[in-house]
């Protein structure tokens, strides 16, 4: 007894083919940002974790020594510890005031005010200055003797301080010029497209039943505005956590060290100590802190991020 397997109908066979060619045509398109993603992130990523096992200096070949780097880093290196507890002082300070400004400023553009498109704009140019060009206007800014702040201050009576040529004041001073680049960005956006998505219609029952602009902010807008929240916190930490354009620009780590933070740490021994090894088992320590954090996030959001089509 023989037994026929029937072949697939010419429809199906045409259909596997036309999804067949679609695929392909799919990853033609996005075949140059998967080369270099490949070549110019994915390469040097693992060629990062390689070089973390070895003492490699650049101008000699890399020598493995195992986890020898690692042992350095939690043990004997001084400054791993002090800068990273420095970076996360700057989190702590920069990610909650950042959010709370932002939110303030979406709040304040979705009244419908009058001239609401030029306020925008003068929100957001800011964040399209480049962070060296920021840098060095808050240099002049902040200058203790010809500054404009301490110019203004002086005018209310007030005895201006160092700011950046002080170990008190400098990380203030960081604060300070990472908010004024950052408030009214994409952070703002973001709360303003979130703000505009809620419904109307939960307001005005809101209303009927007596509820005040609090509750209302309370139990409406932060519940529905909740993912951008989430969203916005998970990427202000990760770029807190590698701070590093203004403080090399203003401070260059100092005075005394009083700015300086893990990836300033990490540019310092690998571009002048020329230290590649030491410099990728500190950026390998870096990607595995930013992971636990953002995993950590993930975790809790279920607790308290609301998702209308959940």
């Amino acid at each position: 007894m023989t037994t026929t397997i029937a072949s697939p109908p010419a429809s199906r066979r045409k259909l596997s083919r036309r999804t067949l060619r679609q695929n392909l045509l799919g990853y033609l398109w996005i075949s140059p940002w998967l080369l270099g993603f490949l070549f110019f992130t994915f390469g040097p990523m693992l060629a990062s974790l390689g070089f973390s096992f070895t003492n490699y200096r650049v101008i000699n070949d890399a020598r493995w020594i195992g986890l020898e780097n690692y042992r350095y880093a939690f043990t004997q290196d001084n400054l791993f510890w002090s800068s990273l507890a420095i970076t996360f002082y700057f989190m702590l300070a920069s990610v909650p005031l950042g959010l709370l400004g932002s939110l303030l400023l979406a709040i304040l553009l979705n009244q419908r005010l009058r001239g609401e498109t030029w306020f925008r704009t003068f929100f957001f140019l800011p964040s399209l200055t480049p962070l060296v060009a920021a840098a060095i206007l808050w240099i002049w800014i902040l200058h203790p003797e010809v500054g404009l702040l301490n110019y203004l201050l002086s005018l209310v009576g007030i005895d201006g301080p160092p700011w950046l040529g002080s170990s008190r004041w400098a990380m203030p001073s960081i604060v300070i010029i990472t908010l004024w680049t950052s408030i009214g960005g994409g952070r703002m956006i973001i709360f303003l497209a979130g703000l505009q998505g809620v419904p109307q219609e939960l307001y005005e029952a809101a209303v009927i039943d007596g509820a005040g602009d609090w509750a209302k902010f309370r139990y409406i807008t932060i519940p529905m505005i909740s993912p951008a929240i989430f969203f916005n916190l998970v990427l202000g930490i990760i770029g807190a956590l590698q701070v590093f354009t203004t403080a090399y620009v203003t401070t260059r780590g100092g005075p005394g060290r009083a700015t300086w933070f893990f990836a300033l740490h990490i540019y310092t021994n690998a571009f002048e100590y020329f230290d590649m090894g030491y410099a990728s088992t500190l950026s390998l320590i870096l990607f595995v802190i930013l992971l636990v954090f953002t995993i950590i996030q993930m975790r809790l959001s279920d607790k308290w991020v609301y998702y209308a089509g959940s």
